[in-house]
């Protein structure tokens, strides 16, 4: 299983981005998609996550301006952010538990994209 997140960049203050991440490999399904944020110097932390069902949750620090979102047909997830502050910068990563299969078995992975980096600054 692979996760490829795209749509990082360069934003103003106030600005929004929309990040992606598509799930590709043998997948049988999958459970919960979430956005990790690493700020230059700090640790990894949880920003958003979706079940399959549509629950979501965010951290506290990104409620009312960033939204996750997922196309189950699709296997992708979504960030939307908006009013984006320069403490948003950061090496974004999706992060996805997969049931994959084999010829005779499935079985559970938690998967991880590569990062994209998003930079809010003037």
């Amino acid at each position: 299983v692979q996760l490829q997140a795209s749509g990082g960049g360069l934003v103003q203050p106030g600005g929004s981005l929309r990040l992606s991440c598509a799930a590709s490999g043998s997948i049988f399904s999958i459970n919960t998609m979430r956005w990790y944020r690493q700020p230059p110097g700090n640790e990894r932390d949880l920003v958003a996550s979706i079940t399959s069902g549509g629950t979501t949750n965010y951290a506290d620090s990104v409620k009312g301006r960033f939204t996750i979102s997922r196309d189950n047909a699709e296997n992708t997830v979504y960030l939307q952010m908006n009013s984006l502050k320069p403490e948003d910068t950061a090496v974004y990563y999706c992060n996805a538990d997969v049931t994959t299969y084999t010829y005779r078995t499935r079985y559970d992975v938690n998967a991880w994209g590569q990062g994209t980096l998003v930079t809010v600054s003037s």
